[in-house]
C-alpha cells in the first residue's frame, strides 16, 4: 500500500491536523489579544483619559490678564505652557474653532503678600499667588463641562530681589496650574 497518496496516516488522522489545530489556537490567541488591546485605547501613561474615537480636537483660547496687578510676560508664559501640555501629553489636534474640547478663561489674580515676619517686624518671606478662571466644554459629553478657578502659590525670601526671581516663580506657578487644568479636563481626576 502506498501511503504517500493516501489522505490518512496509520493512526487514521488526516496529515497536518495537529498543526492545523495548533495554528487555529495561535490565531485565536492573537485575535483575543488584538480585541483586548483595542478595548483600551483611551488610557495612556501620562494620566490622560481620552476616547480618541470621539474626541480628536481641542480648542485652547489665549487667556488674557484680568488682574489688577500685572506682569506682562505672564500671559504668554501661561498660554504657551497650557498649549504645550496638551500637545506633549495627548494626541489631540489643536484647532482655532469648533474643537471637540474647548478651554478658555482668564488670569484673574496675581498678587504678592508677606508670609513671614522677622523679630524686628520686617518681612522675611513673601508669597506670590496666581489664580486662573477656566471654562471647559466637552462637546462629546457636556456632563463634564465646568467653570472653575485654579490657584498656585510660590514663596521667596525677601532678602532676594523680587525682580530677579519673578520669572522663575511665575513659571513654577504656571506649571502647577496647567497640570491642575490638564488633570481636571482630560485626566478626570
Amino acid at each position: 500500500m502506498d501511503l504517500r497518496n493516501s489522505n490518512t496516516t496509520r493512526r487514521g488522522r488526516k496529515p497536518g491536523s495537529a498543526a492545523a489545530v495548533r495554528m487555529k489556537n495561535i490565531l485565536m490567541i492573537f485575535v483575543a489579544a488584538v480585541a483586548f488591546v483595542s478595548c483600551i485605547p483611551k488610557y495612556s501613561f501620562n494620566g490622560a483619559s481620552i476616547d480618541y474615537s470621539k474626541t480628536r480636537t481641542i480648542q485652547i483660547a489665549d487667556f488674557p490678564i484680568r488682574s489688577s496687578y500685572v506682569w506682562a510676560p505672564m500671559a504668554s508664559i501661561f498660554n504657551n505652557q497650557l498649549k504645550d501640555i496638551f500637545a506633549n501629553n495627548t494626541r489631540l489636534i489643536q484647532v482655532k474653532n469648533n474643537g471637540d474640547l474647548k478651554i478658555e478663561g482668564e488670569i484673574t489674580q496675581y498678587s504678592q503678600r508677606n508670609k513671614a515676619v522677622t523679630a524686628e517686624g520686617t518681612s522675611a518671606q513673601a508669597e506670590l499667588s496666581m489664580t486662573v478662571n477656566v471654562r471647559f466644554t466637552n462637546n462629546a459629553n457636556h456632563k463634564e463641562d465646568f467653570e472653575r478657578q485654579f490657584t498656585a502659590t510660590s514663596s521667596f525670601e525677601t532678602t532676594t530681589s523680587f525682580t530677579s526671581v519673578q520669572e522663575e516663580l511665575v513659571t513654577q506657578m504656571v506649571e502647577d496650574i496647567t497640570d491642575q487644568i490638564f488633570n481636571a479636563t482630560v485626566a478626570n481626576w
